[in-house]
């Protein structure tokens, strides 16, 4: 007990409130000053009761201005609206109390519209992973995500899927010579490709992107660690799709997940910075500081979150035409979807700013990519156009557990006997993404009927992922 951390709750039970004295607190509670648990809590509940007196205190004085200071900062905070706006909630059983909570603050905002939680929800920074809100002339950092434009890309091969059994050696490594994983990884100076996005004038106008020029350069046609992969599969159609002009059949795929890599991130945490500095919100909703587009730090963000979209469809498209070229295939057809935007759409008949934080776009006729994990089946869909939905669907199976009680918790054992027993293999990653991690794509594909249709599904065979356990998103 001596060695559990203080968290927030036992401070709230000691008399603190849920405002920015309360992250005072806990930052200085990231470290111990030599104290035991019992020690700072009795401190912490001393400074709450006479902060005058630790004023000159040098580890908690900093805590004792926070409070005698509080009324001045309340004062100056944006008000959240008392009642939150409704929102659409989807597989609502298979969805953590926390995340739901983090929806109920983001539907407090002024600026907020309307929004809509995904069946794979779970919790994030600011708005939780699967969560879609819709704002007006706004734009939240970290309603967009770290991993800015972060994608699936599917390529389908006019090749058998029997070579995934017969040319199995082949195709591993075409995987590993064409691939490269994990944060901060990327190409030599003799090893990079040229691509457009790299020609964009905001490369040159925008000095922070211009600092990242050759960071994004270097890393093109990379993918990020945590759950991003490549990975050979079979992609099976069960009738003949007119609109993809694919025939009833099973054929050879390349499935990709990935997005921004540093360029995004390095985006993201300036902005969100920027945001936070600029757009001062009660403690709860911090992290869901806004940008209005009529100013010009709105504008910069937005086209640096445009620009790192598009440098993640590159980063895609670099990587499936060197395995096509590679094994010498014509492509069938390609899909690609995004995650982790925002996008200006209409809704109700106004035009909205629309976050898709963990989300896949669904409005009627879209197609979309919604994988499952190395070992579980994904989809391929096409979008209903489902309103309260606001035209978005789930970006995966979503997270059952976190990645430290993944690693800690489950067996490789188990994990090296599922694949065995579904011909799998695999190429690098770590416990924290073993299938067991994830909810069941089954049940979150039902929990979405109503939100788009299945057009086929991509059984992964040959599954590349980080093999360091690194991660940007």
């Amino acid at each position: 007990m001596e060695n559990k951390r203080i968290n927030g709750n036992d401070l709230i039970a000691l008399g603190y409130k849920e405002n920015h004295t309360l992250g005072a607190a806990l930052k200085i509670n990231s470290k111990r000053h030599g104290l035991t648990r019992t020690e700072m809590l009795g401190k912490f509940k001393a400074v709450l009761e006479d902060p005058s007196a630790y004023l000159a205190d040098a580890v908690f004085g900093v805590l004792a201005d926070a409070i005698l200071g509080q009324d001045a900062v309340d004062a100056s905070l944006i008000t959240l609206n008392e009642n939150p706006v409704g929102y659409s909630i989807y597989g609502e059983s298979e969805i953590e109390a926390g995340a739901k909570e983090q929806m109920k603050v983001a539907m407090k905002l002024p600026v907020t519209v309307a929004g809509a939680l995904m069946p794979d929800a779970h919790q994030g920074y600011g708005l939780p992973i699967g969560g879609v809100l819709a704002t007006n002339n706004a734009v939240i950092p970290y309603g967009v995500g770290v991993d800015i434009g972060c994608r699936m890309a599917l390529s389908i091969f006019d090749m058998p899927a029997s070579l995934l059994d017969t040319e199995t050696d082949t195709l591993k490594e075409t995987i590993l010579k064409h691939t490269r994983f994990g944060a901060g990884n990327g190409y030599l100076k003799h090893e990079r490709v040229d691509h457009a996005v790299l020609e964009n004038k905001l490369f040159s106008e925008n000095n922070l992107l211009a600092s990242l020029k050759d960071k994004a350069w270097t890393q093109l046609g990379s993918s990020g660690g945590g759950n991003h992969f490549v990975e050979f599969g079979m992609v099976e159609f069960n009738e003949k799709d007119e609109v993809l002009d694919t025939d009833k059949g099973v054929y050879l795929g390349l499935l990709t997940h990935s997005g921004s890599r540093g360029l995004g991130a390095t985006v993201a945490a300036h902005y969100t910075k920027l945001a936070k500095s600029l757009c001062k919100l009660p403690y709860q909703a911090q992290n869901l500081a806004y940008l209005d587009l009529n100013t010009m730090e709105g504008q910069e963000y937005w086209m640096a979150m445009n620009l790192a979209g598009d440098y993640a469809s590159a980063c895609h498209e670099v990587i499936h035409e060197k395995i096509r070229a590679a094994l010498g295939a014509e492509l069938l057809a390609k899909i690609e979807n995004h995650h982790n935007f925002a996008w200006k759409e209409r809704w109700n008949e106004q035009e909205v700013v629309v976050h898709r934080k963990g989300a896949t776009p669904a409005a009627k006729g879209v197609m979309g990519i919604i994988p499952g994990s190395m070992a579980t089946p994904g989809f391929l869909v096409r979008g209903k156009g489902d309103m309260a939905a606001i035209q978005s669907a789930s970006h995966g199976a979503g997270r059952l557990m976190s990645r430290t009680q993944a690693i800690k918790t489950l067996s490789s054992v188990e994990l090296k006997n599922m694949l065995s027993d579904q011909g799998i293999t695999l190429l690098g990653a770590g416990m924290d993404e073993a299938p067991m991690a994830y909810k069941d794509i089954h049940t979150v594909m039902a929990s979405q009927k109503e939100l788009v249709d299945i057009v086929a599904k991509f059984s992964p065979k040959i599954v590349r992922m980080a093999d360091d356990g690194s991660r940007e998103d």
